[in-house]
């Protein structure tokens, strides 16, 4: 990783025109094996469905708390997630004693019903509200296929010529989260944060924020550099396991919301993993690996049961 003072921006006009990407995937091994951030500019998500999905978070947070605490996080991962009830306790990254201060609905993949043998199958609790579900759904569809295809991009990236891991993606776990930010007063203490520093523990995060800012990135030096709105543009990052499946080539970097704007904030993160079953380790072409391997739904159920009250005592189904 070296230092760095702003995100890079790609354009993936070629990518979603089916035309040549070798540059496109230089930029890309450029980007995310230096710093692990950055914008996506001409991605082919219509920004009216994007505008729709802020407006349904908007309307569902501004609903009484007693009608949102009907849908509280499931087991499924599922669900409402008020604020003051998530900690990250699992980063190594700060000491964190407080919660984060964010609210947030959480849409994973739509299934008819739960299976016991797959870990966060299940369907979603949707809220009583016109065109509410349909927008989301539109929204995760829309962001599935372009996560898709910037997997393929990445793996193009770091040269890996045997695809079949991305049938890993066909089912995927997916998470759209509807994030609010309330606004925090001007003297907070240094250790409140809307977000903690942390990693994101998956392949891809695909990030569409408002107008207000807050989220930074930090350099190999500790300096915590700004990632500001960009009209149209989602912030792109990698997590640790697109990191481990890369051997090291693509970087999962440190990050943290802090809301000093005096305003809240709206954010619309979108992450887009590989099925539950799936075995994560480093790819055949990326050179020995540095990593062993391991089971993506036992290492979710670790990550969540430390930080979500629904998720104690699950047992040990994977």
């Amino acid at each position: 990783m070296t230092e760095f003072t702003e995100i890079a921006v790609l354009d993936l006009a070629p990518l979603i025109a089916g035309d040549d990407t070798t540059k496109l995937a230089r930029a890309f091994a450029k980007a995310y094996g230096e710093t692990g951030f950055g914008y996506i500019i001409n991605h082919g998500v219509d920004p009216a469905l994007r505008t729709a999905v802020f407006d349904a978070s908007k309307r569902f947070h501004a609903l009484p708390a007693d009608e949102k605490n009907t849908l509280a996080l499931d087991a499924a991962h599922r669900g409402y997630i008020a604020i003051n009830t998530s900690t990250d306790v699992t980063t190594d990254l700060a000491e964190v004693t407080k919660p984060n201060q964010s609210a947030s609905f959480m849409i994973m993949r739509e299934d008819a019903k739960s299976d016991p043998n797959v870990y966060l199958s299940g369907p979603n609790q949707w809220p009583q509200m016109d065109e509410f579900r349909e927008v989301c759904e539109a929204y995760v569809s829309a962001m599935t296929r372009l996560g898709q295809q910037l997997m393929n991009l990445a793996l193009e990236a770091i040269g890996v010529e045997d695809r079949s891991i991305l049938q890993a993606f066909d089912t995927p776990t997916t998470w759209l989260r509807l994030l609010h930010y309330p606004q925090m007063p001007p003297q907070s203490p240094e250790d409140l944060y809307g977000s903690a520093p942390h990693k994101d523990f998956g392949c891809l995060t695909l990030l569409a924020q408002d107008n207000v800012g807050g989220l930074q990135v930090q350099t190999p030096d500790g300096e915590w550099v700004d990632a500001p709105p960009m009209e149209d543009a989602f912030i792109v990052n990698v997590g640790d396991m697109l990191h481990r499946m890369s051997n090291g080539k693509l970087l999962s970097t440190p990050h943290r919301v802090i809301n000093t704007s005096g305003r809240e904030r709206y954010s619309v993160p979108f992450f887009f993993d590989p099925h539950v079953l799936t075995q994560v380790e480093p790819l055949p072409g990326t050179g020995v690996p540095a990593f062993e391997p391991l089971n993506f739904g036992a290492f979710l159920r670790s990550e969540l049961e430390a930080s979500y009250d629904a998720h104690q005592g699950e047992g040990e189904q994977t």
